[in-house]
């Protein structure tokens, strides 16, 4: 099931893909979903972020496979940096390369604390696409990732909540700038799961739903130039798709 935000007359609203529509549902946290009787026709729907999340996390050390030199650790991304699909980003100037990392996002679906693998994506309301987007170069000034990663628009995140994804360890990222493909990984190459990303985390904060933990970027981190068109595409998920200004 896809769970989308996407703008109506009446504001941001939540809503459920069925049968070519997007159908207008309550609240996608709350089980079972209640619909409101409204509609709109997918060729009409402009998606927004498709939660507007209290906490973000990226995943430190989690690159690749073979490049995994510290233990797992989290940081915080600031929630004024989510971004719509559509959304241009706006690379800071005179700061260096500018990054975009495709990279799997978890959705927080309940309350999460001290998870344990045989609960930790109980947890979870589902999978979308985020583009971390990196000032690459102020790491080796500010090990914290604030001055790096506090541009405006550099968390796009979308284009919708993809809640049945068979594993999410097996969820294959390419990363393509302007219609060529530039970088082609998966989660597969991730050295921790999302199960243990959330086991960590979890054991240290407490998650709400709507919070958003970026899983890491195994190998899919592209440098870009002001015009670029970026598209983060997920299979099984989607394609996020942003521009860079």
């Amino acid at each position: 099931m896809r769970i989308a935000r996407i703008k109506t007359p009446a504001g941001p609203q939540h809503a459920v893909e069925r049968n070519g529509s997007w159908d207008h549902i309550h609240d996608p946290f709350v089980e079972p979903l209640t619909y409101t009787g409204g509609t709109t026709p997918e060729a009409e729907a402009v998606f927004l972020a498709p939660v507007r999340p209290a906490v973000v996390l990226g995943i430190a050390h989690n690159r690749t496979l073979n490049s995994h030199p510290l233990p797992i650790q989290a940081w915080h991304k600031s929630v004024h940096t989510v971004a719509a699909p559509g959304d241009q980003v706006s690379a800071a100037r005179g700061r260096g390369t500018v990054n975009v990392e495709g990279e799997l996002a978890v959705v927080i679906g309940k309350s999460a604390t001290e998870l344990t693998a045989g609960n930790a994506l109980e947890h979870v309301l589902g999978f979308t696409c985020v583009n971390d987007v990196t000032n690459v170069d102020q790491g080796a000034v500010d090990e914290r990732n604030f001055q790096g990663k506090a541009g405006c628009n550099y968390t796009p995140l979308g284009p919708w909540i993809e809640t049945e994804i068979p594993d999410p360890d097996l969820v294959g990222i390419d990363v393509c700038v302007n219609g060529v493909v530039r970088a082609k990984s998966g989660s597969f190459n991730l050295p921790s799961s999302v199960t243990e990303c959330l086991i960590y985390v979890t054991s240290w904060l407490t998650l709400e739903p709507g919070d958003v933990v970026m899983t890491g970027a195994p190998g899919t981190a592209v440098a870009v130039q002001p015009g670029d068109r970026v598209d983060v595409v997920l299979g099984g998920i989607g394609t996020l798709t942003n521009t860079i200004a």
